[in-house]
């Protein structure tokens, strides 16, 4: 694992730090790749359920780090895309925990998670245009479908800094929590969501994620061609019998 990314766990959960704050945890070639094996491991592990990715030293990520840039780096995983993370996001639930800014391409990573905890002093923003550039690691095509499109469409044009206040308010951050405390929070929610059955979890992100371009007349065969294996799974059979025993249930990702 890259010197530049931590990796814990909390039980269930993979807990992903990016280790540079000395950069604002800026990402260059390194980075990326310790975040993409991370999240390889996170899909890979059948004993993991839900991931966080959270940054050091009260900064999320202030995006590509042009010095490396500037070196020649390219801060991409083949097939991974920017920060080994935005184009091929992890098939398990990843939640962002962010504190300070998570500016340009730190944006777009905590876009590309499911889900956001900021504390109150975050900031968000897509300023990739005061630089005569675009937002190319995801942020113009999952920002509109979370904030909407007027708003988006301000944001990124204008290169504004959002507060974490307002980023809350139009549905971007999902839980916004006092200063200091979105890694904890971003934990409970996590272990929340590793309670439940990993299959039913996995399969209904994939649903979410990929539903909303479905065609309407191919949306139902679509969702049963993921539900299916699901309902017949072993976790299926234990999530009822559970229910009916009024016992916790064992789940085994099967």
């Amino acid at each position: 694992m890259s010197a530049e990314v931590r990796v814990e766990r909390d039980g269930a959960v993979l807990v992903v730090t990016i280790d540079r704050p000395q950069a604002k945890n800026a990402i260059d070639t390194a980075t990326a790749e310790g975040i993409g094996a991370a999240m390889e491991r996170l899909d890979t592990d059948d004993s993991l359920f839900v991931g966080v990715l959270t940054g050091a030293g009260g900064v999320f990520s202030a995006g590509m780090d042009l010095k490396a840039f500037l070196a020649g780096e390219k801060p991409h995983v083949p097939g991974r895309g920017f920060a080994g993370l935005v184009e091929r996001p992890p098939a398990k639930p990843l939640i962002a925990a962010v504190e300070g800014p998570a500016l340009a391409g730190g944006f777009e990573i905590a876009l590309a998670c499911d889900l956001i905890v900021a504390g109150e002093s975050a900031s968000f923003g897509l300023p990739e245009v005061r630089r005569g550039l675009l937002a190319g690691g995801g942020g113009l095509l999952r920002l509109p479908r979370k904030a909407g499109l007027p708003r988006a469409t301000e944001w990124a044009l204008t290169g504004d800094r959002i507060s974490a206040a307002d980023a809350h308010a139009a549905g971007v951050v999902n839980r916004l929590v006092p200063a200091g405390q979105a890694l904890e929070a971003a934990l409970e929610l996590a272990r929340q969501i590793a309670g439940n059955g990993p299959l039913a979890v996995q399969g209904t992100k994939r649903i979410l994620s990929e539903g909303q371009g479905w065609p309407a007349e191919e949306a139902f065969a679509r969702q049963w061609e993921v539900y299916a294996p699901i309902r017949a799974s072993e976790d299926a059979k234990e999530g009822a019998r559970a229910f009916t025993e009024k016992r916790a249930p064992v789940w085994r990702g099967r």
